[in-house]
């Protein structure tokens, strides 16, 4: 969006295609209310994004928070079992040992 022509025009830049369109949006007040909508328009785009980006890193830590409780919860069982007698079949399921005769 801009003024053109010493500030006596408002018009708006899009893209169709491969061409660049300008479109007329008015002039004096009514090119300056059409200039205000647009940029409180602008603002409210510009803050939901901001919100989303950080409700996407917030997910991010606590995605990385579980991943490292899954891998100790793991680690923890894995111990338990061990010291039970058990072991992995293969890399597989975990099996009692066999006791030898």
């Amino acid at each position: 969006m801009a003024w053109c022509r010493d500030g006596r025009y408002y018009y708006r830049s899009r893209r169709e295609n491969d061409r660049v369109i300008s479109e007329y949006l008015g002039a004096g007040a009514v090119g300056e209310a059409v200039a205000r909508r647009e940029d409180a328009r602008r603002a409210q785009a510009l803050a939901a994004r901001g919100r989303e980006r950080s409700s996407q890193e917030e997910a991010r830590a606590l995605e990385a928070t579980l991943r490292d409780l899954a891998r100790a919860s793991d680690e923890l069982l894995a111990e338990a079992l061990t010291a039970a007698g058990y072991h992995r079949h293969h890399r597989g399921e975990w099996r009692l040992r066999r006791q030898q005769p």
